[in-house]
């Protein structure tokens, strides 16, 4: 047997592996809620696809609204970080400014900071601003760069482009803006795409945030709307929770195949001069 076909035998193993969650989550969402954790085999031995209509619309609202939410606010999260943090990190790989290795490194070490360190003032602030139960505290700080990760990302990317582009550019007569908006941004698609890829992923997943800032069940998300399916006194509907977890899946997967070539493109050369 080859190298070449262990090593495909192999990498077959633990893809098949790493796919085992999801496909028991796919079989348990088509099994009566009962028999769930009775029967841990991955083909049911009895179907019940009524889990599919039924937790569409168990809970107080129905599923269209979760997702409706959910999709609101990772827009316009990608939206923010997508402007904020391509400005933030134009100027501190292209500009020229008093401070800025400084400023830098002061960007850097935020990402060092716990995020539970913040929680407390960060609530407490916009408790102040009248923003609870509200979209605000959830996308407010997307487009003010609050992001580090996602700023250096874009500075290691627009670092290796050449700088003889920005010199063409001030020959012709482009100010600064003009240059990032005709040059620099449209070279940097692979590293906007990887950007609103990690930024849909997170944010789709996001349970704290809301959980913190959000009362009213009409604005829940949809990490919060399974939490609803999860019952403390053991009556939790099994079955049709994990048929609204498959469902609420389906966004993330289809947004990553179509941006996975971006997505390689964007960390393959991040970095690289």
């Amino acid at each position: 047997m080859t190298t070449n076909r262990i090593r495909h035998i192999g990498l077959c193993l633990a893809g098949a592996l790493m796919m085992y969650p999801l496909l028991w989550m796919l079989s348990s969402s088509l099994k009566p809620g009962a028999t769930v954790f009775t029967q841990p085999g991955l083909w049911p031995a009895s179907w019940d696809l009524t889990n599919y209509p039924d937790g569409w619309t168990a809970l107080e609202h129905p599923f269209s609204l979760y997702l409706a939410n959910s999709f609101v606010i990772v827009i316009l999260s990608i939206i923010g970080n997508l402007v904020s943090c391509s400005l933030a990190a134009y100027g501190f790989a292209r500009l020229r400014f008093t401070g800025r290795r400084l400023f830098f490194a002061l960007m850097l070490g935020t990402m060092m900071l716990p995020g539970h360190v913040l929680l407390v003032p960060q609530y407490v602030v916009f408790a102040k601003l009248g923003w609870l139960n509200t979209y605000y505290p959830l996308l407010v700080p997307n487009f003010l760069a609050t992001n580090a990760f996602y700023i250096f990302l874009m500075v290691q990317f627009m670092r290796a482009l050449p700088t003889e582009l920005d010199d063409a550019a001030r020959i012709d007569g482009c100010g600064p803006f003009r240059t990032f908006w005709k040059i620099i941004m449209p070279l940097s698609l692979p590293a906007f795409a990887t950007t609103a890829i990690f930024t849909f992923i997170s944010v789709w997943n996001e349970f704290f945030g809301p959980l913190l800032y959000l009362t009213d069940s009409e604005l829940y998300t949809v990490p919060l709307a399974l939490r609803q399916f999860m019952d403390s006194e053991g009556q939790s509907q099994w079955g049709q929770m994990f048929a609204m977890s498959f469902v609420s899946l389906a966004p993330v997967i289809g947004f990553f195949i179509a941006g996975q070539k971006y997505l390689v493109k964007g960390i393959a050369t991040t970095g690289l001069k």
